[in-house]
């Protein structure tokens, strides 16, 4: 349930909770606890060829929004071809993924509705220092990521 929220809030550019996750920078913009429960936000800047495993969440909708750069989306049957300025929308229990297409980062915008998987991520995450990709050394623990996305109603179909 979404809970009525009587505050406002906003974060500039580079102002969010910051982590390198599988490879990538994601800053969180809004957490479930600033929304209520009824969303979270985040701003993720993927590498060059960074691709997310194929998986399904069985309890959010996924919203993206590329800012920078070009991806790929699989959402199901469907291929789209993202440039900036795209909205993709990934409904739940549809199994979907991305992938970085050109030679530069991209930045995107992912909204999950309801809020809760970023805690999944959160959780799965080094802080990051700085708004910066991660060095090559930082890793994702993929078994701890693996064994809780079940905890969170994902699937992983493919490991990354």
């Amino acid at each position: 349930m979404v809970e009525k929220l009587n505050h406002a809030f906003a974060l500039a550019s580079g102002e969010g909770e910051k982590y390198w996750f599988l490879g990538s920078l994601m800053e969180v913009k809004a957490k479930g606890e600033e929304t209520g429960g009824a969303f979270s936000l985040l701003e993720e800047i993927d590498p060059p060829d960074f691709a997310t495993p194929m998986h399904i969440h069985h309890n959010e909708d996924e919203y993206f929004y590329v800012l920078e750069g070009e991806a790929t989306f699989i959402i199901g049957e469907k291929n789209i071809q993202a440039k900036p300025g795209t909205f993709v929308f990934a409904p739940r229990d549809i199994a979907h993924m991305y992938k970085i297409e050109n030679s530069k980062p991209a930045k995107i915008i992912t909204m999950l509705v309801p809020a809760g998987l970023e805690k999944l991520f959160i959780d799965c995450s080094v802080p990051a220092a700085g708004y910066k990709l991660p060095p090559d050394d930082v890793a994702t623990d993929m078994e701890k990521l693996l064994t809780l996305a079940l905890e969170y109603g994902v699937e992983v179909l493919e490991e990354p």
